[in-house]
């Protein structure tokens, strides 16, 4: 199965609740700091909340 390396690349300060939220549900911290999850439609909508903050690739 394909796995996706996500990056936070930008600030969670100022940013909505929700966007918070999805971004310690998926396990990122700080700014630079990496995760690899896989590649399912629960995954997609939590990056999909944050495109704007984070740097997405698939990776195998």
């Amino acid at each position: 199965m394909a796995k996706l390396k996500i990056t936070q690349t930008k600030s969670a300060i100022g940013g909505k609740k929700n966007q918070r939220d999805t971004l310690r549900s998926l396990g990122l911290r700080r700014i630079r700091h990496t995760v690899i999850k896989e590649d399912r439609p629960e995954i997609r909508g939590m990056v999909k909340t944050v495109t704007h903050l984070v740097a997405v690739e698939e990776v195998e």
